[in-house]
């Protein structure tokens, strides 16, 4: 985990430790919290957006103390990240592809593809943030099957972290450095394939 941390850091991409999936004894999720709603998919700091950081030292001290803690990404700062169904993330990664228009950076997260671009949040004045009607609330999966729009206030599990119906989250493209695509430009292919 810690090597993947500080490449995240390296890219200046902040990250906080998650907590993980248990598969063992009663509980299921590795928080303090009695009947977690969300096990082993969320920030371990209820402070997780100011903890969020891409200091090498306190990264390293974090995942020191706990080696397999998930990593979580804050979106709305460097990154939005755009989540729709495995089967219409392929698509539309195919699709992408064949017609040479570029991804960024694409992980695949169980039954998730979750697709990196630049942010929108890049207004100095708070009262002038854009908002969509596709952000996110982490809580919520179950009861938004579709296209899911990660910005500010929210936040991704990144590979190489544990998904809770087992297995971990992986790049199917991984981040290299280049600037990430315009959200706009692959929001309209997501839209396609998801209709």
């Amino acid at each position: 985990m810690i090597k993947s941390v500080l490449e995240y850091a390296a890219l200046g991409w902040a990250s906080c430790p998650g907590a993980r999936p248990l598969h063992d004894g009663p509980r299921a999720c590795s928080c303090d919290r009695v009947g977690c709603p969300d096990q082993g998919s969320h920030p371990l700091s209820r402070a997780w957006q100011m903890q969020a950081t891409t200091d090498p030292a306190l990264l390293s001290h974090w995942w020191g103390v706990d080696p397999e803690a998930n990593v979580v990404l804050p979106t709305g700062r460097v990154f939005d990240v755009f989540d729709v169904p495995r089967e219409a993330g392929l698509a539309a990664l195919a699709a992408m592809d064949s017609t040479g228009c570029a991804s960024g950076p694409v992980a695949e997260n169980g039954d998730r593809v979750l697709f990196y671009v630049a942010t929108r949040n890049v207004s100095d004045d708070e009262d002038e943030w854009w908002s969509c009607p596709l952000d996110y609330g982490p809580s919520t999966i179950e009861e938004m099957p579709g296209l899911r729009w990660h910005c500010r206030d929210s936040y991704v599990l990144a590979p190489p972290s544990s998904l809770p119906g087992g297995g971990t989250a992986s790049w199917l493209r991984p981040p290299d450095g280049r600037p990430l695509p315009d959200p706009l430009r692959v929001l309209d292919r997501l839209a396609d394939v998801c209709e």
